[in-house]
């Protein structure tokens, strides 16, 4: 009884330490731009994924509306690095006094740039959207990106710019396991970036046919894996993840 008492008290432990995190999905602003908001309040840090072109400056604008005044407003830009900035009228949006924004990491794959980037929660920077994680239940955006290859900041033209919005849900345990893995760019010519959420010790690709193409070992379990595959002919392929206690499978589309 002892033993199914401590089990009981563990699992419940375990549940309410995964719920102290909520995430919106995956958001589609346009071709090669995403944006994904994770709300931790153990750590009471904000995780924002964001994905864009490689050969461009992009913007995201953080609890910005259709129709906003382009004098008010928080949005980070990244050019040829990230600034944390506020909008200032039709000019360029000017730097923030305080960087609040940490760059965790800057991966690019077939012309994708992926930045992770964390911030606390909430803090005393009038510049900045403040996400308390109680009352934060979504996040509007606003996106913008330079019309051709440059990152200079300059007019993004009528057609590279948009708003969305993510709602949050409350993260389960099955939110961090192998299961919740992130592949991206898909499809790709044979470079995926692999994120999880979970350690990850060993990728296999294998083929439609289920031959083993390549074998990963991650040295270091890390949760972030780039992955290169040459020289395959175009076609669906599946990826087996495994660390010490699971498998998952994906799959990928080499074009």
């Amino acid at each position: 009884m002892k033993k199914i008492t401590i089990l009981l008290f563990a699992l419940a432990f375990g549940v309410k330490g995964f719920s102290q995190s909520k995430a919106t999905p995956i958001i589609n602003l346009t071709s090669n731009m995403t944006a994904q908001f994770t709300l931790n309040s153990s750590t009471s840090k904000v995780t924002l994924v964001l994905t864009g072109p490689s050969d461009r400056w992009f913007a995201l604008g953080l609890g910005v509306t259709a129709g906003f005044s382009m004098s008010e407003g928080d949005v980070v830009v990244y050019t040829t690095s990230l600034n944390d900035r506020n909008y200032a009228g039709f000019t360029s949006p000017a730097a923030d006094a305080s960087q609040d924004w940490t760059t965790v990491s800057n991966n690019v794959v077939s012309g994708v740039r992926t930045l992770t980037l964390e911030r606390n929660l909430t803090n005393s920077d009038a510049d900045d959207f403040q996400l308390p994680y109680a009352s934060t239940n979504s996040i509007s955006v606003a996106w913008a990106r330079s019309s051709s290859p440059s990152t200079s900041l300059a007019n993004h033209g009528s057609s590279n710019r948009g708003f969305a919005t993510g709602s949050f849900t409350i993260l389960g345990t099955e939110d961090f396991s192998l299961n919740a893995t992130s592949i991206f760019p898909n499809p790709s010519s044979g470079e995926f970036s692999i994120k999880t959420k979970t350690n990850l010790s060993k990728v296999n690709v294998y083929s439609q046919t289920g031959a083993l193409v390549k074998t990963i070992e991650v040295t270091d379990e890390s949760n972030e894996v780039q992955l290169k595959v040459s020289g395959l002919q175009s076609g669906v392929y599946f990826l087996e993840l495994q660390n010490d206690s699971e498998k998952s499978w994906k799959k990928v589309i080499i074009n």
